[in-house]
């Protein structure tokens, strides 16, 4: 949700959702831009064009604010890969599509990936309880696609899981990091090319053959 500057103005009188959703929108930009212990709350009531008071009456404390932003973000993450994975049938798309969904997330306007996977608040016990759960709702995600196709016991599945939704958050950091010359979509072709071609290796119980053929490029067709 993006809100005008004319919507942002003082005095403005919103309903409390919008209003949340206008002091976490401004609460992200300064987060993102000074890191959490520079960031002041002036600052995020200014940005958002309320009183302090006002943004005190939603948020209790500057850590409240955080740790409600980064539930946010992280569902949003959490739904992109879920959404990747129920979007097709076919284990090639899929994996293809959670990777095109980690380089979508971190490639938002509002770099609110780094809140998740930058976040210079990770000693704070509730914000590492956090990002330490939206990798594993990623992992596990992907993990119960991975067993019901191999019929790998729950233990090895959810260790792929998170082998590949790491791979997946790192590589396309790295991507965004470089700039380099190679296209998002280019780039997330890559990694999802180099990861089907390992998940190939184990055998697709519902049809008896491999789960992918081996070797095979997830873009084509």
């Amino acid at each position: 949700m993006t809100l005008s500057s004319e919507t942002r103005g003082r005095g403005v009188r919103l309903p409390r959702s919008a209003r949340r959703a206008q002091l976490l929108e401004a609460a992200q930009e300064v987060f993102v831009e000074a890191g959490y212990h520079a960031a002041a709350m002036d600052e995020i009531a200014d940005r958002a064009g309320v009183s302090k008071p006002v943004l005190y009456q939603h948020f209790p404390g500057k850590l409240d604010l955080y740790i409600a932003l980064l539930d946010q973000t992280s569902e949003e993450l959490v739904d992109l890969v879920r959404q990747a994975l129920s979007s097709t049938t076919d284990n090639k798309l899929r994996v293809a599509a959670s990777i095109q969904a980690y380089f979508d997330f971190v490639d938002s306007h509002n770099a609110g990936y780094r809140l998740i996977f930058e976040s210079d608040l990770t000693n704070e016990a509730a914000v590492r309880q956090r990002v330490d759960r939206v990798s594993q709702a990623c992992a596990e995600a992907i993990a119960v696609v991975i067993s019901e196709d191999t019929g790998l016991p729950e233990p090895e599945a959810h260790l792929l899981g998170m082998a590949l939704s790491g791979m997946a958050q790192v590589s396309a950091r790295f991507w965004l990091a470089q700039r380099s010359a190679i296209p998002r979509d280019e780039a997330a072709r890559l990694v999802a090319a180099l990861s089907w071609r390992g998940l190939g290796g184990f055998p697709n119980i519902k049809d008896g053959e491999g789960a992918a053929g081996e070797g095979e490029d997830p873009s084509a067709g």
